[in-house]
């Protein structure tokens, strides 16, 4: 319902009896700019919210996802460091470097991770927005000194409006890797229960944590380099669903996928409706209530912190 909506909602006045009288004009609309920006928003939301259940399961805690564990913040760096030193690199390669560098951000993670101790489950997303910080004070000054502190903010910031045919279709790597993840998923919830007893059931604990790695650091990169960063996504959603389904990963991720797509979309005309004809960036409205959400959680007194299993 909400896509159907996203479709109708904008400057540009287009009403469902124009696309049934075949007018040409609503439907070049639909084409060139609504509709890919409706399914930007669908694959973002949903492949975002996928990842974070991933990052729960191999940080085994219910407070990690991508921008809580330094991974968008090492993505970001890497699209600074591609657009510095390679800015005529199309977009799959700008992709593949800001991945290497997510993936990279992602593994310092857990090995720092490993020399913590955790006496509270708090400590996890503490650590991951302490390194996120730096990376983030460290590319904030590399852009200062490049006169690029306007693309750092574009890239920090997720935004939709500029969404056209053309300019969207990597999201459709992520939608795709999100179907691996729930292909996967029941390796992934044995990973979650610790390396001891992902060895007893004759599974690799190493190759898969890799695999959820890999996914994390791809999806996350995708996502920044074509809208940028939606925060708090895969945090506040995959936590929802799991205490209403629990933590099965492959009877939740459906779920976690289709309330992570509804939840852009509804941030997204809110967005757009708020301060009308102006927008204001998905981004922002989904932090507002993605952070909201995050206190809630904090404040349960039964959220099931810590680690999962």
């Amino acid at each position: 319902m909400l896509a159907v909506v996203s479709l109708f909602v904008g400057v540009a006045d287009v009403a469902p009896a124009d696309l049934l009288r075949l007018d040409a004009d609503a439907w070049g609309l639909v084409a060139l700019s609504r509709g890919p920006r409706t399914a930007a928003l669908l694959l973002a939301g949903a492949s975002t919210a996928a990842v974070g259940t991933i990052m729960q399961m191999l940080a085994r805690n219910r407070f990690a996802e991508p921008s809580t564990t330094g991974t968008v913040e090492f993505a970001v760096l890497g699209l600074l460091v591609v657009t510095l030193l390679a800015p005529g690199l199309p977009v799959a390669g700008k992709v593949v470097v800001a991945t290497v560098f997510a993936l990279a951000g992602t593994a310092l993670f857990l090995a720092v991770l490993r020399r913590v101790p955790l006496r509270s489950p708090l400590v996890v997303p503490l650590v991951g927005i302490v390194l996120g910080g730096v990376v983030s004070a460290v590319a904030t000054f590399i852009a200062y000194r490049t006169d690029l502190l306007q693309s750092l903010a574009a890239w920090t910031t997720g935004d939709f409006s500029g969404v056209l045919a053309g300019r969207y279709e990597m999201l459709w790597v992520a939608g795709a890797l999100a179907v691996v993840a729930y292909v996967v998923a029941d390796r992934f919830t044995v990973a979650g229960l610790g390396e001891a007893f992902t060895t007893n059931l004759g599974l690799n604990h190493r190759r898969t944590v890799s695999t959820g790695l890999v996914i994390v650091s791809v999806v996350s990169a995708v996502v920044v380099v074509t809208v940028g960063v939606v925060p708090f996504l895969g945090l506040v959603v995959p936590n929802v669903v799991s205490l209403l389904r629990g933590d099965d990963v492959r009877r939740s991720l459906p779920w976690v996928a289709t309330f992570g797509a509804g939840l852009v979309l509804a941030c997204d005309l809110i967005g757009r409706l708020v301060r009308y004809p102006y927008e204001v960036p998905v981004g922002v409205v989904v932090g507002v209530v993605g952070s909201v959400l995050f206190l809630w959680l904090l404040l349960r007194r039964d959220t099931g912190a810590g680690r999962v299993g």
